[in-house]
Order: structure tokens, then C-alpha cells, then sequence
């Protein structure tokens, strides 16, 4: 699999801090009751924060419970793996090889290199925008370990996600269990940080975007909810590990072109065992995107 310039060193504009006016009390009542609507409606637990870097404000629903990261934790080790590249603790220019051995189930991009290799750069980028589970494993063990990505989120103020394994045994979490875990609220503020604030370099910031735009995994979950045009990028996860019920999570932002950027994290843990994703799971995606376009909107009806 091919990973182009593009897709590598992606420019543009960062996410802008277009001035906004914050929803009052009564529309995010409106707003939090709306997302339990979507949740009553569907077979499952619901997670959702809606984040509003301009005014502080979250939208959410169960914000505080805790849910599988899955493989959405690779937005944020993949942003590690940048800022670790210009703080000059890792040379990601450095090309790396691995045994066949070492590929897992859902790598096409560390399939595909095998017998060439890859530079840290582009195992990162493969991590995010096509969710390759070798390349994670593979820049985990050169950050530190889970405990390394775990010691990155309290650096840049998340006092709750935590990374406890490597790929695949991170996606089993039984209901209850705190291994492998976030919040939504803290998660959406996290997705701030990583793209608005200086916890990561401007370069980092704009290449780390553009990989978000360029995931497709996100197109039928939250961004399937928005109007066309619209600019929102993304990183998925999907657990469907037997015994513990399906759970799909999807974290990202959201540039509406009338406002300031919006960051999301979402999480579903289906009431019954999966053999492979649900439509109507994912509906429960484009339901929460069509919230975050009222906001937009300025509507809470």
C-alpha cells in the first residue's frame, strides 16, 4: 500500500479560532437530551463529547464513563511519534525493518513493506490513516511502551486515558475493566490539544490533520452526518472480540466554514456480540454528526 507525498507531509491551513458565540445553557441541555434521544433509540451504550475549543463548552452525553480506545489511540501515538521527530528524541527518518513474524491481522501497509521496510514517518502515518496494527506496535516499543503514550496524555493535561497493551489484546475490555480506556470528554479535549495548542509543533499539527482528513475508515460513522463540504477528519476503532460485547469509537474534528473548528469523541458498545460491524451501529455515528451540525446551526430543536 502505497502512502503518497500528500499523505505524508500534508499542508494547508491549521484549524482556524474563528470567534464564536457559546450555545446557552438551555441549547446544551437541549442538545446533551438529544444525544440520550440517539442513545434511547439505539441497541447499545452511548459515549458522545462535542467539543467547542472557542468557548470551553462540551456537549455530551456519558462523558465521564469509560470506554475501549481501540485503535483510535493511534491519533495520539501517531502525534507522539511527530513531536518525539522534532524534539529530537527520535529520528523519524530512521528506516526500520521487522520479521514476518511480527505482522498481525490488519496491516496491509507493514504486509505490503515487508521485505523493504519503512521510515518511522511513514509507519506513523500508516498508523493513522489506515489503522496498520503492526506499524502501532512497532512505534509503540520506540516511545516507551503503552506506558510511554500514557505518560504523553498527562503531560498535555489528560488525566484519563490510558494505554495499558500492545495490539491486538488492547481491544479486549470487558465492561467495567479501566485497562485500555478513556472518557469522552476527556478524549474530544485531547483531539483539541493535539490540533490547536502548541502540546505538538505547527509542522506535527498540519501533517498530523491531513492524515485525519485522509482516513477513509471515518466516512460512514460521524463525518457521515455532516453537510457536504464540510472539512472533518478523523481516526477510528472497531473491537468485536467475543465475549464483550462490539464497541466502535470515532474521534476527530470538524471545520464548519461559518465558525471555529468543533473536535468530537464518540463511543458505542453494542448490547449484543457483532460478527462484523453493523450498519446500525455506525447510523448511531451520523446521528451524533448531525448534532454537531446543529450547533453549527445554532439549533436545538
Amino acid at each position: 500500500m502505497k502512502l503518497d507525498r500528500r499523505s505524508l507531509m500534508t499542508g494547508g491551513l491549521a484549524l482556524g479560532a474563528s470567534a464564536c458565540v457559546p450555545p446557552g445553557p438551555g441549547m446544551v441541555g437541549r442538545l446533551n437530551s438529544r444525544l440520550r434521544l440517539i442513545e434511547a433509540s439505539a441497541n447499545g451504550s452511548l459515549g458522545a463529547s462535542i467539543y467547542d475549543p472557542g468557548t470551553g463548552t462540551h456537549v455530551s452525553h456519558n462523558g465521564f464513563a469509560r470506554f475501549p480506545h481501540c485503535s483510535s489511540f493511534k491519533l495520539s501515538l501517531a502525534a507522539l511519534v511527530l513531536k518525539s521527530g522534532h524534539d529530537g528524541v527520535l529520528d523519524i527518518d530512521e528506516r526500520i525493518g521487522w520479521d514476518k513474524d511480527a505482522l498481525l491481522g490488519h496491516s496491509p501497509f507493514t504486509t505490503e513493506r515487508l521485505s523493504e521496510g519503512a521510515t518511522l514517518m511513514e509507519l506513523a502515518a500508516a498508523t493513522q490513516i489506515v489503522s496498520d496494527n503492526t506499524a502501532a506496535n512497532l512505534l509503540l516499543s520506540r516511545v516507551g511502551g503503552p506506558e510511554g503514550l500514557t505518560a504523553f496524555w498527562r503531560a498535555i493535561g489528560d488525566e484519563k486515558s490510558r494505554l495499558d497493551r500492545y495490539e491486538p489484546d488492547l481491544n479486549h475490555v470487558p465492561i467495567g475493566e479501566l485497562f485500555d480506556t478513556t472518557t469522552p470528554d476527556a478524549m474530544s479535549r485531547t483531539v483539541s490539544r493535539l490540533l490547536r495548542e502548541d502540546v505538538i509543533d505547527s509542522g506535527s499539527r498540519s501533517n498530523l490533520r491531513g492524515w485525519m482528513i485522509d482516513t477513509r475508515t471515518g466516512l460512514d460513522r460521524v463525518r457521515a452526518g455532516l453537510p457536504e463540504g464540510w472539512i472533518a477528519g478523523d481516526k477510528t476503532g472497531t473491537s468485536l472480540w467475543p465475549g464483550m460485547r462490539s464497541v466502535y469509537v470515532d474521534i476527530g474534528f470538524v471545520e464548519p466554514p461559518v465558525r471555529g473548528p468543533l473536535t468530537y469523541a464518540v463511543y458505542f458498545r453494542a448490547n449484543e456480540q457483532h460478527l462484523k460491524a453493523q450498519p446500525a451501529a455506525l447510523a448511531v455515528f451520523a446521528e451524533v454528526g448531525r448534532v454537531i451540525t446543529r450547533i453549527v446551526a445554532g439549533e436545538a430543536a
